[in-house]
């Protein structure tokens, strides 16, 4: 029994859980003379296969740097990422990382192995491939003191520690236990479809690339090897019942025509493969609002649209802060301590978290939804990059987690809003004439002001609608815990 008892027991070992488990195994205090002891539970050790998690932000790399695993980046044919360029009705628009920063792409299982790997030569943790099947309670109490775990052709056996981690992904079997009635429901809006497409050549080398389609969500396209670009492709909920035909014939003719071919070649190769895009606010834990003795961590807590590639980037954001705050704590079975470091924890990590999860949803709202005004917003929204310096600065800096702040992405949120329905009354626009050869771009006449103005009318209504799920959003992200007493 006594070889199977912890100080600190986490449960999946993914990108949050195997970070943490290096971060606490470099935990020290004056009154604890050895390293703490950590079982990193995962139910398989294999190299994982999955279509997200494949971009690390500039902020996601500094994270790494700061926990000191940032070799995990080396040796797995990562590729530098220096910012995004933004593909819109034939036109390119280059938005860079400011001041030379870079993010990183790679395959996600590579990644995760030379995490795993990591926490493996951390002292004092013992990496286990075993499958959770439950948590165990204290009879008394009903505080958490565990887990009961099976190893490959192994009976079930019990795993003790004085505090669990539950960081098992966006799909957790333990979620609902550990908040209670505290808990939130994740919500998906549409899906990713993925495939690998082989020696494509994207607009810019070293960028990912954001299509905007007209009628459907977002393609991106990102390096992930020397040889590989993973493309995803987002699906509106409900899944059509032919996929890949309805992307060979609604989405890959308005895509870039120099990836039409590799795009074809992958869809006949290789098999299209599919995530939910879903949303999960971050409620508060400890004190009496969740499961004493466990926390949760990563997508098991808190979930965005993936549209902003900001997930591992407030994954590894909150193992550093939260590694360091657990420093303090003496003794991880005093849920008192335990519950005033998940407070400050939870306050400590808003701006970044609130402003990635937020934009994630304006900039899903942006380029995924459809309509007149949808147009209109796209084109403001696009030309609103075209004019370099701030208007591109500060929206990248945001996207990156270079500058987490809510009130600057309020700021270039109305400020795209505006300067769209400036364009709708000043910019040039083609002109539908069979009889010329070329495209003749013209200005808005002053007799179609009015019809302008109900368009702009609509613009309006729709921002508003988009305002609206970001204050929900927000309200949710600041206390859940008030949105839960309001809902009983």
């Amino acid at each position: 029994m006594a070889s199977n008892s912890y100080d600190v027991l986490i449960i999946g070992a993914g990108i949050a859980g195997s970070a943490l488990a290096h971060a606490l195994s470099t935990i020290t205090s004056k009154s604890r003379e050895t390293p703490l002891r950590i079982a990193l539970l995962e139910r398989s050790l294999s190299e994982p296969d999955r279509i997200v998690g494949e971009l690390l932000q500039p902020a996601g790399v500094a994270a790494l740097e700061r926990l000191g695993m940032q070799s995990c980046l080396e040796n797995i044919d990562a590729v530098p990422v220096r910012g995004y360029c933004v593909a819109h009705g034939g036109q390119l628009v280059h938005i860079p990382y400011p001041d030379g920063r870079q993010g990183r792409s790679f395959h996600h299982g590579r990644f995760i192995m030379a995490l795993r790997d990591h926490a493996k030569r951390a002292a004092g943790v013992d990496v286990i491939e075993a499958t959770v099947s439950e948590l165990i309670e204290c009879e008394l109490t009903k505080r958490v003191i565990g887990v009961r775990a099976a190893r490959p052709k192994s009976e079930k056996e019990p795993f003790y520690a004085s505090l669990v981690v539950v960081a098992d992904g966006c799909f957790s079997n333990f979620r609902s236990f550990v908040m209670g009635s505290a808990g939130r429901e994740s919500s998906t809006r549409s899906y990713f479809a993925g495939a690998i497409l082989k020696d494509a050549k994207l607009p810019m080398s070293e960028h990912g690339t954001v299509a905007l389609v007209r009628g459907q969500g977002p393609v991106l396209l990102y390096q992930i090897s020397e040889h590989d670009t993973r493309m995803l492709v987002d699906v509106k909920h409900p899944l059509p019942s032919d996929l890949k035909g309805h992307i060979l014939r609604n989405v890959v003719p308005q895509l870039p025509s120099s990836l039409h071919v590799a795009i074809h070649d992958a869809l006949d190769n290789d098999r299209l493969r599919r995530m939910p895009n879903s949303f999960l606010p971050p409620v508060e834990q400890g004190g009496r609002h969740t499961k004493e003795g466990a926390i949760l961590l990563g997508d098991a807590w808190n979930m965005r649209h993936p549209l902003t590639g900001g997930g591992m980037t407030v994954a590894l954001n909150d193992v550093v802060l939260l590694s360091q705050m657990l420093c303090g704590v003496d003794n991880f079975e005093n849920w008192e301590r335990i519950s005033e470091v998940l407070h400050r924890w939870h306050w400590a990590r808003k701006p970044l978290s609130s402003t990635i999860n937020i934009l994630s949803v304006a900039l899903y709202d942006l380029f995924g939804a459809d309509g007149e005004a949808l147009a209109v917003l796209q084109t403001g929204c696009f030309k609103y990059f075209e004019r370099g310096g701030d208007c591109v600065r500060g929206p990248v800096s945001l996207l990156s987690g270079i500058a987490p702040s809510p009130s600057l992405l309020a700021y270039h949120f109305f400020s795209v809003a505006f300067y769209a329905i400036w364009v709708l009354f000043t910019h040039p626009r083609p002109l539908s004439d069979a009889a010329q050869d070329k495209p003749v771009f013209v200005a808005p006449r002053i007799y179609e002001y009015p019809r302008l103005c109900v368009k702009s009318l609509k613009v309006s209504c729709f921002m508003g609608t988009v305002l609206d799920c970001m204050c929900r959003v927000w309200t949710t992200i600041v206390d859940g815990n008030t949105m839960v007493v309001m809902r009983q």
